[in-house]
């Protein structure tokens, strides 16, 4: 036993050794990315006064490569991810928000044809109805995350929108805080996502994303123009026949495959009857445990999904975070 203790102590002085040497020698290259970035930013019609100012604090954040690592996504079984962003708490804290806001908020639904009760899920996961908005310095986060090689491409580019953004004086750069992402507001909108469906919906010449009229506005303007559908359902919670061809479970969350009308897939599962759903409708059936959870069984837990839970793929690339969507959604349609 005493063995094995001390075994596990040198690992773990191993682990931090070389996390810390990997670092450092990550900085020092970091130095030399943001030269060759900035050169970048320039050439791409960034004016270099707005590059020099945002850039000149850059800082490479360790922190961020770890939470990119270690995101919930990852590890939290279904049960447990929804459970915890769907309580009673959620719920009433919303219902707090909504009380105070309800001429905006509902105003807005009719406007975009979008459900309040989405708007409040969506608000109340992201930032906990705007009291976790992030501190951390965005900038610097998607440098990081530009210079890290997992998803360089896709940080690099968010990161010359938001400097293209600050430029043309849609985003000011001294309000730059956010999420470990680079996401930012009530909603946490990447760059790219405030450059194409951000609004100034109260007409104040400025969109505020922390405001509850400009995000939810905005909020409610990029869901309708992905596609979202008013009162369209979301998922139901199925039992799986063990006769159904592996090819129809979805564990991915990247590429939702083998759609089929509900009447065929309606033979796979047990507690169809039970469902209340129109057979005509489009749906797929996924397996959100399979590929995360070591041990996981493959046909439980399960799910069957329509277009409207794509679209919230969209928002955010993981089959537990559009689940607890419109779990939560579904609770305050049941309070509203």
């Amino acid at each position: 036993m005493i063995i094995s203790k001390m075994f596990k102590l040198i690992l773990k002085s191993l682990f931090l050794y070389f996390f810390i040497i990997t670092h450092l020698f990550a900085a020092e290259d970091f130095d030399q990315w943001l030269k060759k970035f900035q050169i970048t930013a320039v050439e791409s019609g960034i004016s270099s006064k707005v590059v020099n100012e945002v850039m000149s604090k850059v800082k490479y954040l360790p922190k961020v490569i770890e939470y990119d690592r270690y995101q919930p996504e990852f590890y939290e079984d279904t049960f447990t991810y929804i459970k915890k962003r769907s309580s009673n708490k959620k719920v009433k804290e919303g219902l707090k928000l909504f009380d105070k806001e309800k001429i905006t908020i509902e105003t807005i639904e009719k406007d975009f044809e979008v459900e309040k009760e989405l708007l409040l899920a969506l608000m109340g996961i992201e930032t906990n109805f705007g009291k976790y908005l992030g501190k951390m310095d965005i900038v610097s986060s998607l440098a990081t995350l530009s210079f890290d090689k997992r998803r360089s491409a896709f940080f690099t580019e968010e990161l010359l929108i938001l400097l293209k953004l600050v430029d043309q004086n849609i985003i000011d750069k001294k309000i730059l805080f956010g999420s470990w992402a680079g996401a930012f507001g009530n909603f946490q909108f990447m760059p790219r996502t405030i450059r194409n469906y951000a609004i100034d919906y109260n007409n104040n010449k400025t969109i505020e994303l922390k405001n509850i009229e400009d995000s939810f506005a905005s909020a409610a303007n990029y869901l309708k123009r992905i596609g979202w559908k008013k009162n369209q359902p979301c998922f139901y919670k199925i039992e799986l026949n063990e006769n159904i061809p592996k090819k129809y479970l979805n564990s991915s969350a990247r590429n939702i495959q083998n759609k089929k009308k509900l009447k065929f897939l309606k033979k796979y599962i047990k507690n169809f009857d039970k469902l209340e759903v129109k057979e005509n409708l489009t749906a797929a059936i996924i397996i959100p445990d399979k590929d995360i959870i070591p041990g996981a069984e493959t046909l439980s837990p399960a799910y069957i999904v329509f277009e409207n839970y794509e679209k919230i793929l969209n928002w955010n690339r993981s089959l537990r975070f559009a689940l607890a969507v419109c779990t939560l959604k579904q609770s305050f349609e049941n309070e509203i």
